[in-house]
């Protein structure tokens, strides 16, 4: 059985830390993986966990794959991420709970720069304010990321579409789309914009209602909906929906969603490849939330972010093509492509 800094030293982590302030009833994880290219930068997110175990594996995954989204993207930060670990259906004190985590922040001197994710607002943000600076997605301040990303996961679809059937148009393109939240719903009225035929789920049906009532999709069963018959899957829920059994039940061509993390494990990638399926890897595809906060870390204009959000459709290609070249799934070449820049870094010092 493996120890924990047998687990570390696998997935490369710096420093990951356990912080618990009991009155204020937080319990939460930090994990930072890189700070290669400067300070690690990554979301908060509440979540309730079945165990103790399976938050910090999100944690360490999670900030892992922020290090390679943030490389891929020409992005001059680190990855990291913390999970805020929700326990049983008590009313929260969010004042008391997102200071408590701005505190622990704090002490980190600004190796950890977080923002919003699953769970979290703006609204939460100002409370880790309250006791850090280091924290963006401020309300007023970036805005909201949600369109910046459905925008570069639908640049990904397209290079995916130009990589597999040499045209990156989507009219008449059936897509299945898991997840219809601020990033999928807008991930689908773009889709309908360009003339594709969407099929939806939610496992909340109020939503996927919605976005058929507005676009005219059809609404399928959360649990059929990577089943389906489609070109396009895209996961845009949580992660690890990419299992032994969603690989072989797949119908689609290419999958290419918003969700971080859609592989269970990393053989999955080697199992869709072998299956002819053309995976786009997460952590190229879904880089423009991240890319929106260049606006609060590094000035950039609005121009600049859309350049660089548009650009995303590039980066895939190169990714896509390089796994065809060298013979293995995109996911690995993604993670080859990120850690050649960490090394050209670290090589300039």
């Amino acid at each position: 059985m493996k120890s924990m800094f047998d687990t570390l030293a696998t997935m490369g982590h710096e420093q990951v830390l356990f912080c618990a302030d009991e009155p204020a009833g937080y319990r939460a994880i930090i994990a930072i993986h890189s700070t290669a290219l400067g300070p690690a930068l990554g979301g908060t997110r509440l979540l309730g966990y079945a165990s103790d175990e399976e938050a910090l594996v999100d944690a360490l995954r999670l900030s892992r794959g922020m290090t390679y989204k943030n490389a891929l993207a020409g992005m001059d930060v680190g990855g990291g991420k913390a999970v805020v670990l929700r326990s049983g259906a008590e009313p929260l004190d969010r004042e008391k709970l997102f200071r408590a985590h701005g505190r622990f922040i704090e002490r980190l001197g600004g190796r950890f720069i977080t923002g919003e994710d699953v769970g979290t607002t703006p609204a939460d943000m100002e409370l880790i304010r309250r006791e850090t600076r280091h924290v963006k997605g401020l309300a007023g301040e970036g805005g909201d990321p949600s369109p910046w990303t459905a925008r570069g996961v639908l640049r990904a679809i397209q290079a995916g579409a130009r990589h597999r059937w040499g045209s990156d148009e989507l009219a008449g393109r059936t897509v299945a789309l898991q997840g219809c939240g601020s990033v999928g719903g807008r991930l689908a009225a773009e889709l309908h914009r360009l003339g594709a035929r969407l099929l939806v789920a939610d496992v909340d049906p109020d939503r996927a209602r919605h976005v058929a009532a507005e676009l005219g999709a059809t609404i399928v069963p959360p649990d059929a909906i990577a089943s389906v018959q489609a070109d396009i899957f895209a996961p845009c829920a949580l992660g690890g929906v990419l299992d032994d059994r969603a690989v072989q039940e797949l119908r689609a061509e290419i999958v290419a969603g918003a969700a971080n993390n859609q592989l269970l494990d990393p053989r999955h990638g080697d199992a869709l490849a072998a299956r002819g399926v053309l995976y786009v890897p997460d952590v190229v595809a879904n880089a423009g939330g991240v890319l929106s906060g260049g606006a609060d870390l590094f000035g950039w204009s609005r121009a600049e972010v859309h350049r660089r959000v548009q650009a995303i459709y590039d980066t895939v290609l190169r990714v896509l093509e390089m796994a065809a070249s060298d013979g293995v799934s995109p996911q690995l070449a993604a993670e080859r492509l990120a850690e050649a820049r960490l090394r050209e870094r670290a090589a300039a010092g």
